[in-house]
């Protein structure tokens, strides 16, 4: 390309980070990155990536029990909202009663009227990640990779 002056207009397509408030609640982290050896459904941690699916930015919520990093609910949609993480608790393969906490980090998807009446109708226990600290939910993105 360079030897006969061409120029390439491709590109590749780029995520566009969308600033969004931080949930300021005063809430403690539980679980401060001790990741390993949980019992079974004592800490189930969640995060929100997306994904390009027909050339449009689309938003997975996984939930993953710490006991052995099998996800026990996901939901896939084009709206990164609070409505995504009720189906991710919708589609889990265990009694919701069994959860003991709940870790995410501090996204306002998480933080909701919706999501707060399935935490207190099952008396699950949440936790949030320090403010400003993505590595926090850093195992869960880890784990999905993997």
């Amino acid at each position: 390309m360079k030897k006969y002056s061409l120029i390439s207009n491709y590109t590749v397509a780029q995520y566009k980070v969308r600033k969004s408030k931080c949930n300021e609640d005063k809430i403690e982290n539980m679980v401060d990155r001790e990741f390993d050896d949980r019992k079974k459904l004592e800490v189930v941690v969640s995060d929100l990536t997306y994904v390009k699916v027909n050339n449009k930015w689309c938003y997975v919520c996984i939930f993953l029990d710490l006991h052995n990093k099998e996800v026990i609910g996901y939901s896939a949609g084009e709206n990164k909202d609070a409505e995504l993480v009720y189906q991710a608790f919708l589609s889990c393969k265990c009694p919701l009663s069994e959860i003991e906490i709940f870790h995410t980090d501090r996204g306002n998807e998480f933080k909701n009227k919706l999501i707060d009446e399935i935490i207190s109708t099952f008396e699950i226990k949440i936790s949030l990640s320090t403010k400003g600290c993505p590595y926090d939910t850093h195992q869960l993105k880890v784990s999905i990779i993997y």
